[in-house]
């Protein structure tokens, strides 16, 4: 549609996930009005996480050094992984201030329709570092739809035979929600999970 570098950017941005071809377009269109220093800081950004940011080497977290802020805490209980799907749930768990454990982090979910298997998430990792017996229990804290699901089951079945405590996060209804809407396999986690009223 449009020609040169003008589109070249609406292209690469349109490659963003979340941004569609209307969101790329507006983007692309602000930063071609912003103050060329606003978009200087852009690119050094963009340049610096690239260059600066790796991996955690035990967890697969984001982190400036070779391990990551909660890895090299040694206030966290050893006993205790969380394994989430990528680190944006690491962020989420930390907000809660509830978990005091490391993190696993598997790089995805499996998912047979994206042709995503076991063999590309972190699983040979999180195996390696279950083998000295020093973990106690298994959080399985992959999202609750069909890829978390099948990879918190994967990862039951896989892990289960060396006698670790495997759990998984309850889910249920949100705070705030209408039973009406809720959908069925929600409302079904909701009565699984149910707590007794202590009066």
């Amino acid at each position: 549609m449009y020609e040169g570098a003008v589109q070249d950017l609406i292209d690469e941005l349109g490659r963003l996930p979340g941004v569609g071809p209307k969101s790329a377009q507006r983007i692309a269109f602000h930063l071609l009005a912003a103050d060329p220093a606003d978009v200087r800081r852009l690119t050094h950004a963009l340049t610096e996480v690239k260059d600066k940011v790796r991996f955690c080497r035990v967890c697969g977290n984001v982190s400036e050094q070779d391990e990551c802020r909660v890895c090299r805490d040694p206030r966290r209980d050893l006993s205790v992984i969380c394994v989430v799907e990528e680190s944006k749930d690491v962020v989420a768990v930390e907000k809660t201030r509830e978990f005091r454990g490391r993190y696993h982090v598997l790089g995805g979910a499996i998912s047979p329709i994206e042709g995503i298997g076991p063999d590309d998430l972190r699983v040979r990792e999180l195996l390696v570092r279950l083998q000295d017996g020093s973990v106690t229990e298994l959080i399985l804290a992959t999202d609750p739809n069909l890829e978390g699901e099948a990879t918190a089951t994967y990862l039951a079945r896989l892990v289960g035979p060396m006698g670790l405590r495997i759990t998984r996060l309850a889910s249920g209804l949100p705070v705030g929600g209408d039973l009406e809407y809720a959908d069925e396999v929600t409302l079904g986690r909701a009565f699984e999970g149910r707590r007794q009223v202590d009066v």
